[in-house]
Formats: C-alpha cells, structure tokens, sequence
C-alpha cells in the first residue's frame, strides 16, 4: 500500500512539473511554441513520458490553462470584500482585464468554447463574478435579473480584451476597457438604491437576492416568493 501511494505522490509531482514547464513555455512564445517534443527537452523528459499523462498535444494545453487560471480565480476568491459592492465589482473587472493582457495566450485558450464549457476553473471564475453581483443586487443597485448583469459583465470584459489583444500594444486604445466598463454599467447598475431608474425591477431584484436567507419562511414558501419575484424583474 505504501509503494502505491508513493508512487501516485510521484506521478503527480512529474505530472505538475510537466504542467508548469508547459505553462512557461506558454507565457514566453505562445500556444504555437507548446509541443510535445518542446516540452519533453525543457523538462529533460522524453516524449513518450508525456504521453503517459495527455493524450496530445491538446490535452496538454487544456491542463496548463486549469492550472494557471486555477490558481488566478484562487487569488480572486481569496479578495477581501469592501463595504462597498459596486466598487468590488469594478476592482474585479479591472483584475481581469490585467490578467487577460498579461496572459494572451493562455486567454485565447481560455475562451475557445470548446475548452471553456468544460473548465472547473472556468466555472468556478463565473461563481466568483456571481457572487459579487449578487452582493450588488441585495444592496438594491442591480436593474436587471443577477444572471443577466453575469453574463452582460462577462461578455463585455471577455470581448474587450480580445479587441485589445487583436492590435500591437503600443496601438491600443488605453481607455478602452474604462469605456466598456461604463457601457455594461448603465445597463446593470441604478444610479443609487433610493432613487433606482426603475423602482419595481430593482425592488423585486433586491429582494430576490435575499429571500433565501430570511429565516421566517420555508422552503416552499422562498420557491413561491422567487417565482413571483422572477416574474418582477
């Protein structure tokens, strides 16, 4: 029993130790320069070990953006919230607008759909985005359905970063992502939790992010007042 779990601790440090090369490589010359054979002579490894733990070269590529992106939306969960939702929610736009443009690689992994729809870490990223919506929305400042406003803030910090990686660095527009940001806001955000654009969407929003935590109702009852608040906003 002892052999067997040693040699499972050992095949997983070669098998991270593969990863990290690999992700390196990544970094420094892009997805093009991640081949079995690059990374087999960086490792000081031959090809065939790396067979024995992808399939090829995608399968490779796929463990190197879980890994890298594992470990950012880490870091990300890990933030201390402020008091103030709405500015975690632009402190977290802005962490993944940085990252994108340090990552152009590992991003452009990222958001192939085939690769995306199958991605813990992925999904994990998308719990940590829904989470800070939904602080907005129990604090009355969220227009539009939670869901919507994830995948409105989603779709327009994912698509900024593509239009910013598509030109040379030193042709990008720098306040592009600023502009972007305020565009998917006026769309989400009221302008204050007394005094929202529209008073019944953004009451019934708010208090469907918190009717699950209110502690007279039953199980059932919180089904039935989501529904109605559902059809509210």
């Amino acid at each position: 029993m002892r052999n067997m779990v040693e040699a499972s601790v050992g095949r997983s440090r070669n098998r991270a130790g593969i990863v990290e090369v690999a992700a390196q490589l990544l970094r420094e010359h892009g997805a093009a320069a991640v081949t079995v054979r690059a990374v087999a002579q960086a490792a000081g490894t031959q090809a065939p070990t790396i067979y024995r733990f992808f399939e090829d070269k995608d399968a490779l590529l796929d463990a190197v953006a879980e890994h890298v992106f594992a470990g950012y939306v880490a870091e990300k969960a890990l933030v201390e919230h402020s008091t103030d939702p709405v500015a975690d929610l632009r402190a977290g736009w802005d962490t993944h607008i940085g990252f994108g443009l340090a990552n152009p690689a590992l991003f452009g992994l990222l958001t192939d759909p085939s690769r995306a729809t199958r991605s813990p870490a992925m999904t994990t990223g998308m719990e940590v985005l829904g989470a800070r919506v939904h602080r907005v929305a129990a604090a009355g400042r969220l227009r539009v359905p939670e869901r919507r406003a994830v995948e409105l803030i989603h779709s327009g910090g994912t698509g900024v970063v593509l239009a910013l990686l598509s030109v040379p660095p030193d042709e990008r527009d720098p306040g592009l992502a600023d502009a972007m940001y305020e565009a998917v806001m006026r769309q989400v955000l009221t302008d204050g939790p007394a005094l929202p654009a529209d008073p019944t969407t953004a009451a019934a929003v708010a208090f469907r992010a918190v009717a699950p935590t209110l502690p007279m109702l039953s199980d059932a009852e919180r089904d039935l007042l989501s529904e109605w608040l559902s059809r509210s906003s």
